[in-house]
């Protein structure tokens, strides 16, 4: 999906649709040699200003190579250069993500009386562990369910680990598996936390994060998931 893919309301998505795959399927011999378009985004200097070009609202030969290096980075598609809706949605989220500091619970959401907890906000695609109001680890990022297998909100509890588990429904590897939800569970991926659009419905994490997580959590312990990720 990527690029093609919806962030935000009906209109931006359909302007992310559609002027990609123009672009790409009326691309001139040059910028289809290179995969890379000469058309301005209508996000082009936002998606300047993330990577740090000069931001002027044009689309030159660098800026292009630098967007593309970065949607082919996070898998968005297609990763032709262009400053479109999802590209610049993926970099507003990680500026929001970044803003949020060593403060995930600032606004108080994720339960404060229920000892160790895990918390997920989907809004922010962030989670964290944490004991009262003491930060255990993270924030750290996460990839939760796209548009029709969002991940489900509410309180939970872990009751089933398996580090070496296998999806028997996608036939998947799905390291350090946490189970909380029905087939819902806390697991790493090789894939970025920005691929869009999604998982399944389980909270991806980098080996890194689900390694920590496995060692800090067990069985029987909370998990909150709160918000709406973006683009469900």
């Amino acid at each position: 999906m990527g690029d093609i893919r919806r962030w935000g309301t009906a209109t931006v998505a359909i302007a992310g649709l559609v002027a990609p795959l123009t672009l790409a399927l009326g691309a001139s011999p040059a910028q289809a040699a290179s995969n890379c378009t000469t058309q301005r985004g209508p996000y082009q200097k936002q998606v300047e200003k993330f990577l740090g070009r000069p931001v002027d609202g044009k689309q030159s030969a660098a800026d292009c190579k630098a967007i593309k290096a970065f949607q082919t980075k996070h898998g968005i598609t297609p990763n032709i250069g262009y400053a479109g809706s999802v590209t610049w949605g993926v970099m507003n989220l990680m500026n929001k993500q970044k803003a949020v500091g060593n403060k995930p619970n600032k606004s108080g959401k994720c339960p404060v009386n229920k000892g160790r907890i895990a918390c997920v906000d989907l809004t922010l695609q962030i989670s964290w562990i944490q004991d009262g109001r003491n930060l255990v680890y993270g924030p750290v990022p996460v990839r939760t369910g796209r548009n029709g297998y969002e991940t489900r909100t509410g309180l939970k509890k872990i009751y089933w680990r398996h580090i070496d588990h296998v999806s028997t429904i996608y036939n998947v590897p799905m390291p350090y598996s946490q189970f909380f939800d029905g087939g819902q569970a806390f697991h790493s991926v090789g894939v970025s936390m920005w691929n869009p659009p999604g998982s399944h419905g389980c909270v991806n994490m980098t080996k890194t994060a689900a390694k920590k997580y496995w060692s800090l959590l067990r069985n029987g312990d909370d998990v909150f998931v709160y918000g709406r990720k973006p683009g469900t």
